[in-house]
């Protein structure tokens, strides 16, 4: 699997170049884009993996998300650039639903194909399911629900105060977690992850370099990728809504899903749920504020008003997230609900 992706990378690249200075038909570099952008993410995936041995499973959950996360905040920006807002708040509804019921799915699925029963932190899946609810049913329904009769004007100064608050408790958690109460929280037993000690695949310099490299070659895809959006919808139909809620949303975060996957697969579920998770409240709490912030500094302001489809998925997402982790251990069929609920809110956008 490494070589067919250092294959589509090593091919990938020189052509995305090539394409896109001779001008090729938007599907095909539509499509050209995608897989070398994913390809991509498979070495931001293992890099990661390399530093998460090293760093440990939080620290290593806080880099597979941020790189991961990297992405799609390059892939927005460029669409923010080109006043794209609909398909900007379409791909962050995406990237919640993504994570939490594609990437958690795939996770407990496959994890749970092995092993029967699988345990994580306990304590982490309960300070994050308070933090889920605040950042996306509190910080992204309140916006909509006061935003009812205000200007453009107003909504955008309330997306601002708001954005300002998610980035400060967003910073607040991060110390939380990784200093004042680093350690604090530990399963009582955990004879559940128990796994043999693993060598990184590359040392902490080289994965950091494959890092930055795989992250400025996605920088360059990613807006050529933007700029080809409209004629793919047009030529299959497909709305902006679909676009950023699935298209984009995966291939975005492609990075934390196969490491997720990855990281289920040999039993560190601390890391997966890490991954899964944090990556959800990264976008919703660092990401989106930015987006908000750096919108208006462009042609077209953002404002943090999702449509009613839009936040019904994410909170259903969410509560069904919570029902689900807050017992501290999964299997394969609590993977398979979450994926079955991922599969239905997508033929809804698709129809839509």
């Amino acid at each position: 699997m490494n070589r067919i992706f250092f294959i589509l990378v090593a091919a990938g690249v020189p052509l995305s170049v090539i394409g896109s200075l001779m001008h090729w038909s938007s599907v095909i570099l539509f499509a050209l884009y995608c897989v070398t952008i994913i390809a991509l993410a498979s070495y931001m995936g293992r890099a990661t993996e390399s530093l998460s041995i090293i760093a440990g499973p939080r620290i290593g959950g806080l880099l597979n998300a941020t790189f991961g996360n990297a992405v799609e905040l390059i892939i927005s920006l460029f669409a923010l650039k080109e006043g794209l807002t609909g398909i900007v708040l379409a791909s962050l509804t995406g990237s919640v639903l993504g994570n939490l019921l594609l990437v958690a799915g795939l996770s407990f699925f496959v994890g749970g194909l092995k092993y029967k029963r699988q345990e994580f932190n306990i304590h982490d899946a309960r300070h994050n399911s308070g933090l889920l609810i605040f950042a996306i049913i509190v910080a992204f329904v309140i916006p909509e629900v006061f935003s009812v009769g205000m200007g453009n004007v107003g909504k955008l100064n309330l997306s601002i105060g708001i954005s300002i608050i998610l980035m400060l408790l967003y910073v607040a958690a991060l110390y939380f977690k990784l200093v004042t109460h680093r350690g604090v929280y530990q399963p009582k037993n955990n004879s559940a992850q128990h796994v043999e000690e693993e060598e990184p695949e590359w040392s902490g310099k080289i994965a950091t370099i494959v890092l930055f490299a795989a992250t400025i070659a996605v920088a360059y895809i990613s807006e050529n990728l933007v700029h080809t959006f409209h004629s793919v919808a047009e030529q299959f139909g497909w709305s902006e809504l679909f676009i950023g809620v699935i298209i984009v949303a995966i291939v975005g975060n492609a990075a934390e899903h196969a490491s997720a996957i990855i990281m289920a697969y040999k039993n560190k579920m601390d890391v997966a749920v890490e991954i899964a998770v944090g990556s959800t409240l990264q976008i919703a709490m660092f990401v989106a504020p930015v987006l908000v912030i750096c919108s208006i500094f462009f042609p077209v302001s953002m404002p943090l008003v999702f449509t009613l489809p839009e936040l019904v998925a994410m909170v259903s997402s969410v509560l069904l997230m919570i029902a689900i982790s807050n017992d501290g251990d999964s299997n394969w069929f609590e993977g398979a609900t979450l994926l079955a609920a991922y599969v239905i809110m997508a033929i809804g956008f698709f129809l839509l």
